[in-house]
């Protein structure tokens, strides 16, 4: 009997209701369309091509970047009683032959494939006499230049509906601003694709910007404020890297350094380290962290500045994915912004230059912000949030507030003067009455709006625009040399409808003390949670899977909470399927029971 959609998020999951969005997706995926599908991490990406693969019949092929992803996800699965199995090149001899055997056999309900190995003419040929349910795209952000994490073997997937035109394709990514998600399209040759944007908006992530002083000393103190939840640091190059990770566990925290300079089986031993809770830190570079399916990770920190807002919205969302509090620091320094331009100018392709030193100052922008940390992410990526989030740094302390209105007029009529056709830095130069050679070619000097704001210093004029930007009254198109133009809602503000006030100039914070407030979640016994948390780590250690992979802290949040006391209780936890029930039930039903 064929079961429905709700069942198997129930019976296989443990889940009782979808989240936005993912019905609608599981059904249209299920009835055979393609899709394109832009969900936040954590937003539940996965079940919207895991419920299909098991409605339809044939094996659902999953693309994806690293086999440390692909090992999470199958182990995830298993636990979930789903016939799940990665082949990549981890693999020895017997068990690619075991996993093949399987294949063929139909005995595989999803397969997770690295891009390069699906595309072989070899495994190609393989698929021809299989047949699959669906084609799943991970990480689609990979398929563009534009995306922060570009990979030339994800567009050999272009060739996909062509070689093997009947099964649907799905498209998933958490992170790509309007131009990258055209690009993603193209790239992969699904011209009519359905779209499905959920937003980006990760509520229960705190994102705090501090100056960058002391930055050891600020580490040590935010991690001591976090002492025992299991977070990772980001930094800029190796060297500084495994100077943190020294420095922490000579401290006495645990932690350890990853980065592309270790040893295979280095980083595969810290990354087990530290899905198991073993380690508490990871300090890590870029290299650390797409594959990584951790859910309790509570706090990431960019102790460098990242390159772009893409790569610091996926690396901050990699906190609080099983829905609870997350913390997410930057220390921003202007050293940092230096050592990350030159290292951009050093790239000989001038079109990618362009386009990540536009990201880089975008960055750059929201590091020196004033205004609600979460409306700026949610508007770089086209998204809009009503109204200040209240759990930001600028949010929970918020700056003095400036009259601008007749200094936003006189931008934005010199947005207009120069014909819609140039960039900030152009703009102010117009405003603040330059000499440049260039301005003068163009008699941007004879404008009406040369020299107007003289007045003010760069800095003033620069914080001004990136507030009309983000506030609506301006676009800034990246993908034509970040020209500025003005937006219908501008017209209001232009004629003197309406005022217009913003942040004083940036007074840095320091870090806040205070912990975060449950957001969204119950209040539960924290004793019995601790319990319930090394019952986990015992069960996780035998079978030798993470811990969040028996049950995440959400679920283990809410046992503790409403303390079931049987089974029929224990299957209405969220994250409790029947799969789980029959494996682990008992065990945590004798504790909550005590």
């Amino acid at each position: 009997m064929t079961k429905t959609p709700h069942e198997i998020l129930d019976q296989v999951f443990g889940y009782k209701e979808f989240r936005p969005y993912q019905l609608e997706i599981i059904e249209s995926l299920a009835a055979g369309d393609d899709l394109f599908v832009l969900m936040p991490t954590g937003g539940g990406k996965s079940l919207c091509y895991q419920v299909p693969a098991l409605l339809r019949n044939g094996v659902a092929i999953v693309v994806s970047p690293l086999i440390s992803l692909m090992k999470d996800q199958v182990d995830a699965l298993c636990a979930n009683g789903v016939r799940a199995a990665g082949y990549n090149s981890s693999l020895n001899g017997a068990e690619a032959r075991q996993i093949l055997a399987r294949l063929h056999d139909n005995a595989l309900d999803l397969l997770y494939v690295a891009p390069e190995r699906l595309m072989s003419a070899s495994f190609i040929e393989r698929l021809q006499g299989i047949e699959i349910a669906l084609f799943a795209i991970d990480e689609a952000h990979c398929v563009s230049q534009w995306g922060h994490d570009f990979r030339p073997e994800y567009q050999q997937l272009g060739r996909l509906r062509e070689l093997l035109p009947g099964p649907p394709v799905i498209a998933l990514t958490a992170t790509a601003e309007p131009h990258t998600r055209k690009d993603i399209l193209r790239g992969l040759n699904l011209p009519e694709a359905r779209t499905f944007v959920t937003g980006f908006d990760r509520p229960n992530i705190r994102y705090t910007v501090v100056d960058k002083l002391k930055p050891a000393v600020q580490l040590k103190k935010f991690l001591t404020d976090h002492k025992g939840e299991a977070g990772i640091v980001y930094a800029l190059s190796r060297k500084r890297v495994e100077a943190i990770a020294t420095d922490l566990i000579r401290a006495g925290i645990a932690a350890d350094a990853y980065h592309a300079g270790l040893s295979d089986m280095k980083r595969q031993e810290v990354q087990d380290a530290f899905q198991h809770d073993d380690i508490q830190v990871v300090v890590a570079t870029v290299a650390f962290g797409m594959g990584i399916d951790k859910s309790n990770v509570r706090f990431v920190v960019h102790y460098d500045l990242p390159k772009n807002i893409e790569s610091y919205y996926q690396e901050t969302g990699r906190a609080g994915r099983d829905g609870l509090n997350a913390e997410a620091l930057l220390l921003f320094g202007y050293g940092d912004i230096a050592i990350a331009r030159s290292l951009i100018e050093k790239g000989r392709n001038e079109e990618r230059k362009r386009i990540e030193l536009h990201k880089l100052n975008s960055m750059v922008a929201f590091g020196e912000a004033q205004t609600c940390r979460r409306q700026i992410l949610l508007a770089y990526f086209g998204d809009k949030l009503a109204k200040p989030c209240a759990n930001c740094d600028i949010c929970l302390n918020p700056p003095r507030q400036i009259e601008v209105t007749e200094e936003a007029r006189k931008a934005l009529s010199c947005v207009y003067r120069v014909g819609q056709r140039f960039g900030i830095g152009h703009v102010i130069d117009v405003l603040r009455g330059s000499k440049g050679k260039r301005l003068l070619q163009l008699r941007h000097n004879q404008l009406s709006t040369y020299g107007i704001g003289e007045d003010r210093p760069r800095d003033f004029w620069s914080a001004l625009l990136r507030h009309l930007i983000n506030q609506g009254y301006l676009l800034q198109d990246i993908a034509n040399y970040s020209v500025l133009s003005l937006t219908k809602e501008s017209g209001p503000l232009l004629r003197g409808e309406i005022s217009l006030s913003m942040p004083e100039p940036r007074i840095r914070a320091a870090i806040r003390k205070e912990k975060s407030k449950p957001l969204g979640v119950f209040d539960y016994d924290e004793t019995l949670f601790e319990q319930l948390r090394k019952l986990r780590k015992q069960i996780a250690d035998e079978d030798n899977v993470p811990p969040f992979v028996i049950f995440s802290d959400a679920s283990l949040a809410e046992m503790a909470a409403v303390c079931p006391r049987n089974e029929a209780e224990m299957l209405a936890v969220t994250g409790v399927g029947e799969y789980k029930l029959e494996r682990y039930g008992a065990r945590f039903l004798t504790v909550l029971r005590q």
